[in-house]
C-alpha cells in the first residue's frame, strides 16, 4: 500500500476517532451529577457500589445493541430506516428490552451479597436495591435505543464508520442519562413521600412488558440466539461490575474531598470503553467482511485502528483534566500532579484495553459465535474495572 494512503487512512482514522471521542466530554456531566449528589449515596453502601454496576450493565447492552446495528448495516440485514426495517431489526430491539430486565435481577442481586457480606447491608435492603436498579434500567431503555439507532443511520447514511461513530456517542449521552434516571429514582424513593409507590409502579410496568415480548418471539432462533449468547457476557459483566463497585468504595476512602475525581471518574470509564469497542468493533467488521484473518497475529494489521484510538483518548484524558481543574478550581500547582495521575491511569489501562478487546473479537469469531454479542458488552465492562483499579492504584501512589 502507498505511503500516501498509509498516511490518509491513519489520519483519517484519528479525525473519526477524536470526533467520537468528543462527545465523552459528555461524562463530565454525570460526573458532575455524581458530585453535586453525592449525598445521596452516603445514604447507603450499596448505591455507590451500584453506580458503577448500572453504567457498565447498561454499556453491556448497549455496546451489544451498537455494535449488532454497526455490523448489520455494513452486511445490509438491516437498513439505515426508522419505519419498516428489517425482522432482525425488531428482534435486536426486543432481546435488548428482555436483557435489560434480566440484567437488572442478575446485577442487582450480585450487588446485594457483595454488600451484605462486606458491609453488613441489611436484608430488607435486597428488595429496595432490585426496585432502584430496575427503575434505572427501565427508563433509560425508553430514551437510550432511539439515540443510538439515530447515530448509527446517521453516521451510516454520511459515509462515516458506525463501528468508529456509534459506541462512542452514545455511551457518553447513555451515561448522562443513565446517571439522572440513577439519581432520580434514588431521590424519589428515599426523599420524597410515598416515593416508593412511585418506583415500584414503573417496575411493575417493565416487568409487564417481558412476558409478552417472550411469547412473540421464543420461537425466533435469533431471538434466542442472542439471548442464550448474552448469557456469558452477562455473567462476566457480573462478576466485573462488582468487583468495579468494591474499587470505586475505596476510591472514595482514599480521596476525600477530592470532588474533581468523582466529576471526571465516568469520562475516564466511558473513554476507555469506548477506545476498547473502536478496536473491538472494527476487528469485528473487518473478520466479517474477509479482510484480516481471526488470529492474534493479524493485530499488526489492525494498528492503525489502536494508534489512532489511543491518540484520541489520550488527548480527551487532557482536556478532561483541564475542565475540572478549572470548574472545581485546583491550584495551578497542583495540574502537573493531576495529569500525571491522569495520563499515567490512560497508558495503562489503554494497553490492557487493546489486547482484550482485540483478543474477544478474534475468539468469538474463531468459535462461530457472533462476536458483536460479546465484543463491546464484555470490553466495555471490563474497560470500567480496568480503568476504576489503575485509577485507584495511581490515586494511591500519588496522593
Amino acid at each position: 500500500m502507498p505511503i500516501r494512503v498509509k498516511i490518509f487512512r491513519l489520519l483519517s482514522s484519528v479525525v473519526q476517532s477524536m470526533l467520537s471521542l468528543s462527545f465523552n466530554l459528555g461524562g463530565l456531566v454525570a460526573g458532575g451529577i455524581l458530585a453535586l449528589y453525592l449525598d445521596v449515596f452516603s445514604i447507603s453502601p450499596w448505591i455507590i457500589v451500584l453506580f458503577p454496576c448500572v453504567l457498565s450493565v447498561r454499556g453491556a447492552i448497549g455496546g451489544l445493541f451498537s455494535g449488532r446495528l454497526s455490523t448489520a448495516l455494513h452486511l445490509g440485514t438491516i437498513r439505515a430506516s426508522y419505519a419498516n426495517n428489517t425482522k432482525s431489526f425488531n428482534l435486536l430491539l426486543a432481546s435488548i428490552v428482555t436483557l435489560a430486565f434480566e440484567s437488572s435481577i442478575v446485577i442487582g442481586s450480585a450487588a446485594f451479597m457483595v454488600t451484605f457480606f462486606v458491609w453488613g447491608v441489611p436484608f430488607e435492603n435486597y428488595l429496595q436495591i432490585l426496585g432502584v436498579i430496575s427503575a434505572t434500567m427501565g427508563l433509560s431503555i425508553l430514551v437510550i435505543p432511539p439515540i443510538t439507532m439515530a447515530a448509527s443511520f446517521i453516521s451510516f447514511k454520511h459515509g462515516l464508520d458506525p463501528d468508529i461513530i456509534v459506541y462512542p456517542v452514545t455511551s457518553t449521552l447513555a451515561d448522562v442519562i443513565v446517571t439522572l434516571c440513577y439519581v432520580t429514582v434514588l431521590r424519589t424513593f428515599y426523599l420524597t413521600e410515598s416515593g416508593y409507590y412511585i418506583i415500584y409502579l414503573i417496575d411493575l410496568i417493565f416487568i409487564a412488558a417481558i412476558p409478552i415480548l417472550l411469547a412473540r418471539n421464543t420461537r425466533e432462533a435469533e431471538f434466542l440466539k442472542t439471548l442464550k449468547e448474552f448469557q456469558l457476557t452477562l455473567l462476566i459483566v457480573t462478576v466485573v461490575v462488582n468487583i468495579t463497585g468494591t474499587v470505586l468504595k475505596g476510591i472514595e476512602a482514599t480521596i476525600s474531598g477530592r470532588l474533581e475525581v468523582f466529576a471526571v471518574y465516568p469520562a475516564l470509564i466511558t473513554t476507555m470503553g469506548s477506545f476498547g469497542s473502536i478496536i473491538g468493533s472494527t476487528a469485528t467488521t473487518k473478520l466479517f467482511m474477509g479482510l484480516i484473518e481471526p488470529s492474534f497475529s493479524s493485530m499488526k494489521r489492525h494498528l492503525t485502528e489502536v494508534f489512532s484510538a489511543w491518540t484520541a483518548s489520550a488527548t480527551m484524558f487532557v482536556i478532561y483534566m483541564g475542565i475540572t481543574s478549572v470548574s472545581y478550581k485546583i491550584d495551578t500547582a497542583g495540574y502537573p500532579s493531576f495529569l500525571a495521575e491522569l495520563l499515567t491511569t490512560n497508558v495503562l489501562a489503554a494497553f490492557v484495553m487493546a489486547f482484550i478487546a482485540y483478543a474477544i473479537a478474534i475468539l468469538t469469531f474463531r468459535r462461530a459465535l457472533d462476536p458483536d454479542n460479546f465484543v463491546i458488552p464484555i470490553e466495555s465492562s471490563i474497560a470500567d474495572a480496568v480503568t476504576t483499579i489503575f485509577l485507584f492504584v495511581v490515586l494511591a501512589i500519588f496522593t
